[in-house]
């Protein structure tokens, strides 16, 4: 049984949260370690998380935690030290299993794009590491948002 509650979802599965960078996120020139960056990009997916009913602290309660299974990143500007930092994060797609969410990381100054990432992800019951289905809510919700992704038929074997 899955956390994620049957209730009022939002309109628009898309948020927006703010980050400093500081120090420790720098290299020795002052900008950002391109790590920090999917630092970032995971307290943007939290958040939108408990905004699509995945509350991190009741699905870790219920061992079920969402799994990265992919990202793509690219790396367009530099952050560097002292740069405030919008990073929008949004619901992208939904397969059946597997979901897609897309981020961007914006220097709040003048809103230019700094990074772009995707990511797969998938939920996962422990601790048998079962894959879960995606919650029907988000796709009753979001209906634009499901794939047409249909897995390639099995091989014919002869005989069969």
């Amino acid at each position: 049984m899955s956390p994620i509650p049957a209730r009022s979802l939002p309109d628009s599965p898309a948020l927006e949260t703010r980050e400093e960078v500081m120090f420790f996120d720098t290299d020795a020139g002052g900008v950002v370690h391109n790590t920090a960056y999917l630092r970032y990009v995971e307290t943007c997916r939290t958040r939108l998380g408990a905004l699509l009913g995945a509350n991190a602290r009741e699905m870790a309660e219920a061992r079920q935690f969402a799994v990265v299974l992919r990202t793509e990143i690219d790396y367009h500007r530099p952050a560097v030290l002292g740069d405030h930092l919008l990073v929008r994060g949004r619901l992208e797609s939904l397969e059946r299993v597997r979901f897609w969410c897309a981020f961007s990381i914006h220097r709040a100054a003048d809103d230019v794009v700094l990074v772009t990432c995707r990511q797969a992800l998938a939920l996962v019951q422990l601790p048998a590491a079962k894959p879960m289905r995606c919650p029907a809510i988000w796709a009753a919700t979001w209906p634009h948002l499901r794939s047409s992704f249909t897995p390639p038929p099995a091989p014919h074997r002869a005989g069969q």
